[in-house]
């Protein structure tokens, strides 16, 4: 069992309830990162679904969550053939941190017409780039991060204005991935107005949405998050990722605010 796998393990108290630890490790300073809290609460929505994947979640997120132990209150909507309906809360010290509903089905049934409007990013192979993990987080313990666009903003300071980045992304221990990890890798790059300001800081995100498309072969992802606007310190950022054979495994996109240290 990997580490991913133990951290985000869930424990059943009732029909509709699971408790968890939010665990060292994966935190952003000192606040968990929100695709490792949604793959939590990904885990009890599995464990209460008859269905295995999320193929698609949605997330709000209303306070910071903390280290330590949390509760997931499941509420199951509708369970079909082939898709299962359900929403999730996770509370800390009794107040609701996280509401996620989702959709699960089974990856691996899925069959049928398939068409591409994107290809994946040009990049180097990703053993060229290990001069480029990144190592300045916690949770760079966890992850190897490898930028492939982008990097100059942490390497030299200089602002490329693209609203982009491109990475490689990994489990540190090089364990398998599964449909819940494909939620924390959603998550996991840098935000991209850091393309637009510099490094300045936390960007909270209010709502996060995953859709899963299939389970990923082993080795490396290859993510692309891209911004287009930002208005009144709102940014969106959309996220399409890829496995090592080239095949699109997730999507995702996710409302931030952009909070700009205040001039002195």
């Amino acid at each position: 069992m990997g580490q991913f796998e133990q951290d985000t393990a869930v424990v059943q108290l009732s029909d509709t309830r699971w408790q968890a630890e939010l665990h060292r490790g994966w935190r952003i300073g000192s606040v968990p990162n929100g695709g490792y809290v949604l793959s939590v609460i990904g885990r009890a929505l599995q464990a209460a679904m008859p269905h295995n994947d999320p193929l698609s979640i949605n997330a709000f997120y209303m306070s910071p969550c903390s280290l330590g132990p949390c509760e997931i209150e499941v509420e199951p909507l509708k369970f079909g053939r082939g898709t299962s309906f359900g929403s999730a809360s996770l509370y800390q010290n009794g107040e609701l941190k996280v509401r996620a509903t989702a959709a699960y089905t089974d990856l691996d049934k899925l069959a049928g017409e398939t068409w591409m409007g994107a290809e994946p990013p040009t990049a180097p192979a990703f053993e060229t780039l290990v001069g480029r993990r990144a190592e300045l987080l916690e949770i760079h313990e966890r992850v190897d991060t490898r930028l492939v666009t982008g990097h100059e903003v942490f390497e030299r300071g200089e602002i490329p204005g693209t609203g982009e980045f491109v990475a490689y992304l990994q489990h540190l221990d090089q364990s398998p991935m599964g449909s819940v990890d494909l939620l924390m890798f959603a998550d996991i790059m840098p935000p991209t107005p850091f393309t637009l300001f510099g490094p300045f800081g936390w960007v909270p995100t209010i709502e996060l949405t995953v859709q899963c498309r299939a389970i990923p072969a082993p080795g490396p992802l290859l993510g692309r998050m891209k911004s287009r606007h930002l208005t009144a310190s709102i940014i969106e950022v959309d996220g399409d990722f890829w496995d090592s054979t080239g095949q699109l495994v997730a999507l995702a996109r996710q409302t931030m605010k952009v909070r700009l240290p205040k001039s002195s």
